[in-house]
């Protein structure tokens, strides 16, 4: 089992579904924002950014599973992205179980003025609604809850490919 796993990151499929996977959670985002006409805040925006991030990692790592700077680079992408994914998420989750008027969101998104993000892409990065609003539940737990829980998913998953694929080329199978 470990050998297998120390394995995965040298072939390009389980990079292309680490892509697959964040591209279906921001299709799920946008249906959620088109179809059920539920307004995104600035840490939605922020997570989907984190999102992208995801799917970003597992495009790199897709492009030449077989050279390290690529596959080491596709790894870093990914761990930056969960992390930032569950840290916000938690943000966010923070804001809406506990609200206080001095604990709040931003009304428009802080990115960088290299990358405005919200104007270059407006359908997919601007917020329209407040953090501390729970407008969807399942299971009785709101979206950011879920994407704490898919954060640490991505984040071990990571953390278990990675230190497999690490043993492997220091401890290689006999």
């Amino acid at each position: 089992m470990y050998q297998f796993i120390s394995n995965l990151p040298k072939q390009r499929l389980p990079w292309v579904l680490l892509a697959l996977t964040g591209m279906g959670l921001e299709a799920s985002a946008l249906f959620f924002q088109y179809v059920m006409e539920l307004s995104p805040c600035v840490l939605c925006v922020y997570e989907r950014v984190a999102m992208m991030g995801i799917i970003l990692a597992g495009l790199v790592g897709a492009i030449a599973p077989a050279n390290p700077f690529i596959r080491f680079s596709g790894f870093a992408l990914w761990f930056v992205s969960a992390i930032y994914s569950l840290s916000i998420s938690m943000e966010h989750v923070d804001i809406q179980l506990n609200p206080s008027p001095f604990s709040t969101c931003d009304f428009f998104p802080n990115f960088p003025s290299w990358a405005p993000l919200h104007e270059w892409a407006p359908w997919l990065f601007n917020p329209t609604g407040f953090c501390d609003e729970i407008s969807w539940q399942f299971l009785s737990y709101t979206m950011p809850q879920w994407l704490i829980v898919t954060s640490a998913i991505y984040l071990a998953v990571a953390v278990v490919v990675f230190s497999c694929h690490i043993v492997g080329l220091i401890k290689p199978a006999k």
